[in-house]
């Protein structure tokens, strides 16, 4: 009794005592699958097989009881090594009849853990050894799971998670029953029955499907409904027809994995995959003769952030274009497409609701003096308008007022990498100045698309789901940001698209890359058009190039029934709408006839009466200003627009009528203030760095509705000389330090304007 306790106890030591899982003696392929479980790539193993390990429950119950049934049937019985299985090998092997194995599924699987030769007797005997050893330590479950994942397929294909994958690719959970027999067979002789015979398989491995087919029905009579499955005709696949799909996304999975795993679940759709490939590929092809070779594009779903389709680049297989390279994660200047989160931090600071009137005139910001794209200046223009017609000028102006956080400080919060000081950038990144990745660009448009939110995009199903990130923008200002960008025409029919579609473009300097980005329904598309050795091309202009491939997208996706729709909201209940005066962008005095509806964030947006139309009292006798009201007076309304943009209005062949010069009758009050003259260059608070070697002039400019007379120039009180409205004056500042520059009017009106000077070598 006592050594039976002291055996028992050494058996649960064994048993219970720490081991190394059956699953380390080998490397394995991983399997990359779409989100619906279709296989989108299977990698070799480090020793060049294609070797999946499933868990035993994920393998199909019919291929597990059929393995176990045609390999051996006392396999949950025996110690390891079954005696009469043995014994019958031997007389048949040495008594000159037909060679007949013996092993059971523990030896086979010692055989290969261990390398045993097991055609001699001493290989025999170490084999027996090995399997007791392992049946002792392991349980009957861990070594048919290990049997299942590492025995032969034929060629490099080891295990029935490959086996299921390569030759009828689906899982192993998936195998009907004629697949299950088909693979059970497979290992006795997987040289000869998986070798291809004509149209279908060899002879071999349907002969032994057939004597295993016999005994199944015979353990499992209720099988015998799939009798007519077992008489169709099949194929097995191919290794070089395992699918290689979605490549871009597959290797960007296979590279971040940072432990080893057989399988990723990714969230791409295949069909939504298959979309955006075929639509960028038919592009490209239509558009060579323009220079257009290679772009990418990505699909996320705004409200879990999942990644449904990426391609990064028009053709992984085209060595010409670097086809390898994945376009989504490559940093590139994204030109115009920033402009709405400076509008919709605007609205967010109180500098603007949509109908707020901006100037596009010819501006300096310090040393920088931005154009539009176009070369031309369009005078007053409404935030709404200098959005969706990507006016450079006013956005650069909404920039340089932007504080806590500017645009500089936004972009980092929400996560774009690798950027460098705001002071390097300055102003020109309102304008594509930075780099950043098409990823992070639709992380940017998922703000808009999420009511304000920062959320992670995800690549796999398992990985953490959408939140409540942190907020970046109010969710007044998100939704009024994407209620301007619904108004941009489309480039085909010069209309907003139906159903609305929010979107941007962008190009970038020297025309090296084309961008559209936009919030479809319920996702986030972008797209790039450019090369990769970042080559220009005229081509490269977004609303030529990139435009019309993300509208064939979206059209494509809408057309298939893909785009599943927007979630319904409605307007955040802090928003209001206002009537304004359209003209001025200002609430309306009794004088302003045409007005509109816009948004308005109260205790944010900016709010006064308009002063722009005011009633003058005209002397009829001499068409002149009068002081008091007579029989020989009457009152004209006048529009009071600064002399620069009357200048803008006269050179684009829209004069407006002027108002007449100030009276020596006016009084002071509101409409004074608003006639005194404005120093728009340079800003308040500026700071020029100007080389000692290259001498550098600052340009001096002011503007006034009614002015009287000349303006006059002062530095530090010192005359500087004197301009005429909106007229230029140069000034080169004789050393570094801080200066006062003012403008006076003939009437004694100023402004006035700190600056700093700074020289550099």
């Amino acid at each position: 009794m006592v050594a039976l306790a002291v055996l028992a106890a050494a058996g649960a030591a064994l048993r219970l005592g720490p081991k190394p899982p059956l699953e380390s003696h080998a490397t394995f392929s991983t399997a990359v699958y779409a989100r619906d479980g279709e296989l989108l790539r299977l990698t070799l193993a480090r020793d060049d097989q294609y070797r999946l390990w499933v868990p035993l429950p994920q393998i199909a119950p019919k291929l597990r009881g059929a393995v176990v049934l045609y390999e051996d049937r006392r396999f949950f019985w025996h110690p390891g090594v079954d005696p009469g299985a043995l014994a019958r090998s031997a007389l048949t092997t040495y008594g000159g009849s037909r060679r007949r194995g013996g092993s059971t599924i523990t030896m086979q699987l010692a055989r290969r853990l261990y390398g045993l030769d097991s055609r001699t007797v001493p290989g025999k005997l170490r084999q027996i050894a090995a399997a007791i050893w392992l049946e002792l330590r392991y349980s009957k479950r861990d070594i048919l799971e290990a049997h299942l994942n590492l025995a032969p397929f034929g060629g490099n294909v080891e295990g029935v998670g490959a086996a299921s994958l390569v030759y009828f690719h689906k899982r192993a959970a998936r195998l009907t029953t004629p697949e299950a027999l088909t693979l059970a067979v497979i290992p006795q002789n997987p040289r000869r029955r998986t070798a291809l015979f004509g149209d279908g398989p060899a002879p071999e491995l349907l002969g032994a499907r057939g004597r295993l087919w016999r005994r199944w029905v015979m353990e499992h009579p209720a099988d015998r409904r799939a009798a007519a499955d077992m008489m169709l005709g099949f194929r097995l696949a191919a290794p070089a027809n395992l699918p290689f799909r979605a490549p871009h996304v597959a290797e960007a999975l296979l590279r971040t994995v940072s432990a080893p795993t057989h399988e990723i679940s990714s969230t791409i759709d295949i069909r939504l995959q298959t979309t955006l490939e075929r639509m960028i590929r038919q592009y490209v092809d239509a558009t060579r003769d323009v220079g257009i070779r290679n772009a990418a594009a990505i699909l996320v779903d705004g409200p879990t952030m999942e990644v449904e389709a990426l391609v990064g680049s028009a053709d992984y297989f085209d060595d010409a274009i670097d086809g390898q390279v994945n376009g989504v994660f490559a940093k590139r200047s994204p030109g115009s497409t920033l402009k709405p989160f400076i509008y919709a931090l605007g609205l967010d600071q109180g500098l603007l609701h949509p109908l707020t009137i901006l100037r596009d005139l010819p501006t300096a910001f310090g040393p920088f003096s931005p154009e539009n794209f176009d070369g031309r200046f369009v005078g007053p223009i409404s935030a709404e308008d200098a959005l969706i017609r990507s006016r450079n000028v006013p956005a650069v102006g909404i920039a340089a007022r932007l504080a806590q956080p500017s645009l500089y400080e936004f972009l980092r919060s929400a996560g774009v990498a690798g950027m460098a000081t705001e002071r390097h950038y300055g102003l020109a990144l309102a304008l594509g100045g930075g780099d950043l990745t098409m990823e992070e660009l639709a992380r940017l448009y998922a703000i808009l698309a999420n009511r304000g939110r920062l959320q992670p995009l995800r690549y796999t199903r398992d990985a953490p789901p959408a939140g409540d990130g942190p907020r970046m923008l109010s969710e007044e200002a998100a939704f009024v940001t994407v209620d301007m960008l619904k108004k941009n025409p489309r480039p085909d029919t010069g209309l907003p698209s139906a159903p609305p579609v929010a979107w941007k473009t962008g190009t970038s300097w020297g025309f090296r890359d084309a961008w559209s980005v936009g919030v479809i329904g319920r996702h986030v598309l972008a797209v790039w058009i450019g090369n990769f050795d970042g080559s220009g091309n005229p081509a490269f202009i977004g609303v030529k190039a990139a435009a019309p491939l993300f509208f064939q997208i979206v059209d494509s996706l809408r057309e298939q029934g893909l785009d599943r729709g927007a979630p319904v909201r409605g307007a955040p209940a802090g928003l209001t709408r206002v009537e304004v005066c359209a003209s001025s962008g200002d609430l309306p005095n009794e004088h302003c006839r045409e007005r509109r509806e816009t948004w308005f964030i109260p205790g944010k947006s900016p709010i006064r009466v308009s002063t722009l139309h005011r009633p003058v009292l005209i002397d009829t006798r001499t068409g002149r200003v009068a002081c008091e009201a007579s029989a020989f007076t009457r009152s004209q309304v006048f529009e009071f627009w600064p002399s620069d943009m009357l200048r803008l209005f006269q050179e684009a062949g829209m004069p407006r009528r002027e108002p007449p010069a100030a009276s020596p009758c006016d009084r002071p009050g509101a409409a004074a203030d608003e006639d005194a003259p404005r120093i728009t260059s340079p800003l308040r608070g500026a700071v020029y760095t100007l080389r000692i070697s290259r001498p550098a002039a600052v340009d001096l400019r002011a503007t006034c509705s009614g002015c009287a007379g000349r303006l006059f120039w002062f530095v530090n009180r010192g005359l500087l000389g004197q301009t005429s409205s909106g007229e230029s004056l140069t000034w080169s500042p004789p050393a570094a330090g801080r200066y006062t520059l003012r403008v006076v009017d003939a009437a004694g009106r100023s402004d006035a304007r700190e600056v700093s000077v700074e020289f550099v070598p």
